[in-house]
């Protein structure tokens, strides 16, 4: 028996996906961990880490949310999630970022690179083309740590990145 799994659903995005999930994992005495939703295009994903109630199988719980009927043409997988479920020190999130300007190739390997090279830990990433403009814009979102001490170079780092890119970026501490 597996204590946890991995859930996750990628189709069409439609209202009422996320209750509809939520809900049967809810009526299946799953207690949800980490859990994340995303509109991806025109399509949606759902993921999350779920602790599974004794004598529920891996595959009992495919086959009662592939019952679902906004789930119909979605692609669903459920495997044993082996790592620890709980989060190291290192997602403690200290900085949420914001970066916007023109859309371009390599925009979010250049912000990611520069990050890395501080030790700092992307926890978290949204980024999208708005399509309200042209140019195209594009927005990155990011929810990171930064080690202590290294906050401020990081920051000028990134914000110099972020400048020769075209970009204009925000931060706010945590």
């Amino acid at each position: 028996m597996t204590d946890y799994a991995l859930v996750s659903v990628f189709g069409p995005d439609r209202v009422g996906l996320v209750s509809a999930i939520a809900g049967r994992l809810f009526d299946l005495g799953i207690n949800l961990g980490d859990t994340t939703f995303a509109v991806l295009g025109e399509g949606a994903e759902f993921t999350a880490i779920c602790q599974l109630p004794p004598g529920l199988a891996l595959a009992a719980l495919h086959a009662e949310l592939a019952r679902l009927p906004e789930l119909g043409d979605s692609r669903i997988e459920v495997v044993p999630f082996e790592l620890d479920p709980m989060r190291r020190p290192s997602a403690r999130i200290t900085h949420l970022i914001a970066c916007e300007g023109p859309d371009q190739p390599g925009l979010l390997a250049r912000l990611a690179e520069a990050l890395t090279g501080f030790g700092a830990n992307i926890v978290r990433i949204n980024a999208k083309q708005t399509g309200l403009r042209d140019p195209q814009v594009y927005v990155i979102r990011i929810a990171v740590r930064i080690p202590p001490g290294k906050e401020q170079a990081c920051l000028a780092t990134l914000d110099n990145t972020a400048g020769q890119l075209g970009q204009t970026l925000n931060w706010d501490a945590v």
